[in-house]
Parts: C-alpha cells; structure tokens; sequence
C-alpha cells in the first residue's frame, strides 16, 4: 500500500501544482511585471510540456525501469520548483516552469506504471489505479484553494517552495519501497516523432499567445502556423512508417477512441480558460486576494471530487454517453452563464457557473478513458489510454492560449472592470462552444455505428 501511497501523492503533488498557481497569476503579475500574454506562458508552458513529453516518458521509463525514471523525475521537479521560487524575473520563471514540467511528465505515467505492476490481482490493480486518479484529480480540484493559502500566507513563491520537502520526501520513500520494476516488453524510443509533436504544438502555442501584439497577418505568426502545419504533415507520414510509432495513427480508425480524445481535449480546454479568466476577474477586478478567490472556487473542486465516482457509477451501469453528455453540458451552460447572464456581476450565478464547470470535469475523466481503450488490443491499452491523457494536457494549454489570446486582444491589466466584461465575452463564448463540441463528440461516439469502427480499427491492429 506504501508504493500506491507513494507514486499517488507524487500524482496529487503534480495536479496541485497545475492549478494553485492559477491563483497566484495576480500576484505574480504584480511582483514581476507581467501583462496577460506573459501569464498565459506562464500557464501553458508547464502545460504544453507536459503534453509533448509523456508518450516518450512512458517509453523511456520502459527501458531504464520505472523506480529510477520515477525518482529522476521527481528529482528534477523539485529542483525546477526551488529555482521558480527563485527566479527574478518572468523569463526565468518560464524557462523553469519548462523544467518543472519535464520532470512532471516523467511522474505521471511511470507512476501509474509503478501502480499497475505492483498487483497481480487484477481487482487489486484496478483499486490502485483508482485510487492513483483520484488523488491525482483532487489534486487538480483542490489547487485552487491550497494555492489561495499559500499565496495568503508566504506570497506566490510558496507555491513553489512547498514542493522541496513534498518531492524530497516523494524521493525518500520511492528509494525505500518502490521495486525496481520494468517493462516486459520495452517500447521503442520515437525520438524524431517526439521532435515533430513539439516542432507542431510549440509554433501553435507561440502564434496564439503572441497574435494579439504581433498581428496575425505578421511574418512571425504566419511562419510560426506554417512551421506547424508542415510538421503536422511530416508526423503522419513519418508515423505510418514505424514499425512501433510513439502514435499508432490506427487508433484513429475507433471513433470512440477519437471522440474521446477530442471531448478531453475540449473539457479540459474550458477548464483552463475558465481558471485564466475567473482568476483574473476574481483579483484584478473584484479586489479579492488569492485566498478569497481559491475560497470562491471552492464549489468547482467539491463538485470534481463528488461527480468523479458517480460517472464511474453511471458508465459502469448505463455505459459513457450518460456522463459525457451531462459533461458537455455542464460545460455549455456554464460558458453561456457568463455569456449571457453576466455571471460575474452576481455572486449566485457566479457559485453556479463554478459548479457547473466543476461537473464538467468530474464527470468527462472516468468515461472518456473507458470508451477510448474499449475493445482495443491488449498491448495498444496503455498506449491508447497515454494518449487520451496527453490529449488532456493539449486542451489545458490550448485552453489557456486561446482564451488568455482573446483577453489579451481587448483588455490590458490597467483596464477598468467594463473593458474586461467586454473582452471576455468571447471567450466565454469560445468556452461554452468546447460544451457543444464535446455534446456532439459525445453523441457520435458512443453510438451503435462507432460501435462497429472500434471493433474495425481493433481487427486492423490486431493483424500486424
């Protein structure tokens, strides 16, 4: 129990991280000088990190085994967090979030890797892999509020400084009481395929965030989108090719599977724009300090934390459309909350929008990985289910650009409270159409006909 207590709390570490430092944007702007763009970097470069790495961390902790890949990974997360604590200035403190999220993406699948060999009963492992989300997710609902406190107590550094006695301790024990486990059958390394993702995702974050001052007709934007889309082509051809590519492109062929990495990468999208912009209104505009607001947010990560295992209920019983329609819902009423009702201005609307986005989230996690890995071959599970995780971790930092790219493009921090209501409008609106996509994905997914393409793309794989 000690190794699931352990690879856990490293998982509820990494998704405590995520998002206490939503709270401390504010401050960190004040204390460094940074406008909304330089804030969204701040966001979604530990996001888009994160998003690129994982599929190669998995792989390389297959080969030089999970306990020693898990202990790099925390090690380097640590030491990224104490030089974030340091850091003078918002250059540095990106170029460190980078480094931080290097060694989160280490933590995340190896870890659960950690717990999935750990038991050879197969409702043994299933309880631990539970438990290992679920504290995962916590950490990703309470974040909010423990970063508030933190902020309140010590300022915005301590969000950071938190995590060297954390991850030293995470250290400690996975030295003492994690095996030296490896994989069966090691996955190759696609170390040119995982140059392509970042050749593709890391000219696409830069052109979103920067478009608002640079212009989107401007050289650098224009090049930026065509180095990405010529990437995008290169990684499908080189792909196809491998004989064990990093992204088996016939998984593509279930669209249960593609729906699902579409509805996770549009909940997850809303979630961080939502976190951006809340945030921001919540300091900036209604003078609250960090705690206060992490305190207001309080409602979205009751409602994650009380939803998560009542979608688990629901799928196993009534099967995923259930959840993930109610998913989708929850999100489009939420976004036309704000949009429409002004949710900002009234705090009843303003507690219901934060429930609603919290439903959201609680209820897409357990269906989307169930329906993406249903029928799927035995060896393309883990791999199936890594992507739907590393289609979340896209949607976080496309999320946070697009929404952060929209704000920034009508509103400055100096701006009164009506030019932010007016900004914000539309990404409000680009929130609640994540909500209608991940309907339609629903919908589209779980049906008799998707059914079928699963089995099809199931058949396809299992003859090579």
């Amino acid at each position: 129990m000690l190794i699931v207590l352990t690879a856990s709390g490293a998982a509820m570490l990494i998704g405590l991280d995520i998002t206490a430092v939503t709270v401390a944007l504010p401050a960190i702007g004040s204390d460094l000088g940074v406008g909304v763009n330089g804030l969204q970097w701040v966001m979604a470069s530990y996001a888009l990190v994160m998003a690129v790495l994982l599929l190669l961390a998995g792989a390389a902790g297959d080969r030089l085994g999970y306990r020693r890949s898990f202990f790099i990974g925390m090690a380097v997360f640590t030491v990224a967090s104490v030089l974030c604590c340091l850091a003078p200035n918002a250059e540095l403190l990106i170029v460190f979030r980078v480094l931080q999220a290097v060694g989160a993406a280490g933590i995340l699948p190896i870890g659960m890797s950690i717990v999935a060999h750990t038991f050879e009963n197969e409702a043994q492992r299933s309880r631990a892999v539970g438990v290992f989300s679920s504290l995962y997710g916590l950490g990703l609902a309470l974040g909010p509020l423990f970063g508030g406190l933190l902020v309140a107590a010590v300022g915005w550094r301590g969000i950071f400084w938190i995590n060297l006695p954390a991850g030293a301790l995470v250290m400690v024990l996975t030295a003492a009481c994690v095996p030296d486990l490896h994989a069966g059958r090691p996955r190759s390394l696609d170390v040119f395929g995982q140059l392509l993702v970042i050749a593709l995702l890391g000219p696409l974050i830069f052109a979103i965030i920067e478009a608002p001052q640079l212009g989107w007709g401007s050289v650098p934007i224009l090049l930026c989108l065509a180095a990405s889309a010529a990437s995008l082509a290169a990684f499908v051809t080189w792909e196809r090719r491998q004989v064990e590519p990093m992204v088996d492109l016939r998984l593509f062929g279930s669209a249960p599977f593609t729906c699902a990495a579409g509805i996770g990468c549009a909940i997850y999208g809303a979630f961080a724009g939502v976190l951006f912009v809340s945030t921001l209104y919540l300091d900036d505009i209604k003078g609250f300090s960090a705690l206060r607001a992490g305190i207001w947010m309080l409602p979205m990560a009751g409602m994650v934390v009380l939803c998560a295992p009542l979608s688990g209920w629901l799928t196993g019983r009534y099967g995923a459309r259930p959840s993930l329609v109610t998913a989708g819902w929850a999100t489009t009423l939420g976004g036309l909350d704000f949009a429409l009702a002004h949710a900002e201005t009234h705090p009843a609307l303003l507690l219901i929008g934060f429930v609603l986005f919290g439903v959201a989230m609680g209820m897409a996690n357990p269906p989307t990985t169930l329906i993406a890995i249903a029928g799927m071959p035995k060896e393309q599970a883990g791999l199936a289910s890594a992507i739907q995780v590393t289609s979340r971790r896209v949607g976080f930092a496309l999320g946070t650009a697009v929404v952060g790219a929209v704000l920034a493009s009508g509103w400055h921090r100096s701006d009164s409270a009506a030019h932010f209501t007016t900004a914000s409008r539309a990404a409000w609106w680009i929130i609640t159409g994540c909500g209608i996509a991940a309907i339609a994905l629903a919908i589209v997914g779980t049906g008799t006909w998707a059914a079928a393409t699963a089995a099809r793309a199931a058949a396809h794989m299992s003859r090579r």
